[in-house]
């Protein structure tokens, strides 16, 4: 009974505390446990009358339990936070799959369609430019030997080189 009252009374702080500190893994941040001692061994130099042997032996036991204890707690958070960063990014890489990249694809089709349409449409506005032209062409060069026949125009005198064959803007 001696002893255990005489360990109550000397209880006072604890002397085996726990720090933390961030390990990064991976890009994850985890909290890793570290237990130390602060302070004296307030029962260091127990007698044998007080059971020394036995406390000491139990000190030692209860050391090696409470840094057990401590790399466990350590080990789990480690799990659980990089559990947790894991699920974080398999949802993502889901997101990435299943929503994001499909729709771009279908964005990237429909420009493709776009611009192909865009692509026929200028095809077949420059054919019917070039229909146009030749039209033009064409009366002009029969109201030219028209006036021939007549005897109006006589040979080619050169002619105005600004008038002759220029391209008159075309619209639709």
């Amino acid at each position: 009974r001696s002893l255990n009252q005489a360990v109550l009374q000397n209880v006072n702080k604890a002397q085996i505390k726990v720090k933390t500190k961030n390990d990064n893994v991976a890009g994850v941040n985890l909290p890793v446990f570290e237990s130390f001692q602060d302070g004296a061994d307030s029962y260091e130099l127990a007698g044998l009358a007080k059971g020394g042997q036995q406390l000491k032996r139990l000190k030692a036991n209860y050391q090696k339990a409470i840094n057990l204890l401590v790399e466990l707690a350590s080990l789990q958070t480690s799990f659980i936070t990089l559990d947790e960063v894991i699920k974080t990014t398999n949802r993502r890489v889901n997101a990435i799959e299943h929503v994001i990249i499909p729709k771009i694809e279908r964005t990237l089709a429909y420009i493709i369609s776009e611009l192909d349409e865009l692509e026929r449409e200028e095809f077949y506005r420059l054919k019917k430019v070039q229909d146009k032209k030749k039209k033009i062409k064409k009366q002009k060069e029969e109201a030219a030997a028209e006036r021939k026949a007549k005897g109006l125009d006589t040979a080619d005198e050169g002619g105005d080189i600004f008038n002759e064959d220029h391209d008159e803007d075309l619209l639709f």
